[in-house]
């Protein structure tokens, strides 16, 4: 599995997956989808970024070997890509865009 992109900036326009808890920017959403989630098609269909993303979430841990952090092992992202991750999300994915994996 390769890196997620690290966010480009740090402000208001950040945006965490709602599935993966994945943190970037709105525009690297939409450019290049979420690296734990592609199924959800950001990158193909803009209209996506606003539904399976969130700017309403709690703090950022980086984690660069999910598969050896305790850290990612407690926050249940141990099997996902390397990158910024969020500690909790404010919101929940839209029951039509739940997908079991």
């Amino acid at each position: 599995m390769s890196n997620a992109q690290i966010p480009t900036s740090f402000g208001h326009e950040l945006r965490a997956c709602l599935r993966c808890r994945l943190v970037k920017t709105y525009d690297q959403f939409r450019d290049s989808g979420c690296e734990n989630c592609p199924f959800f098609k950001m990158d193909e269909e803009a209209d996506r970024v606003a539904d399976c993303t969130t700017p309403n979430f709690t703090g950022i841990i980086s984690v660069m070997d999910p598969s050896r952090s305790w850290a990612a092992r407690w926050l249940r992202i141990a099997k996902f890509a390397p990158g910024c991750y969020t500690l909790a999300v404010s919101e929940v994915l839209p029951e039509d865009l739940m997908v079991c994996h």
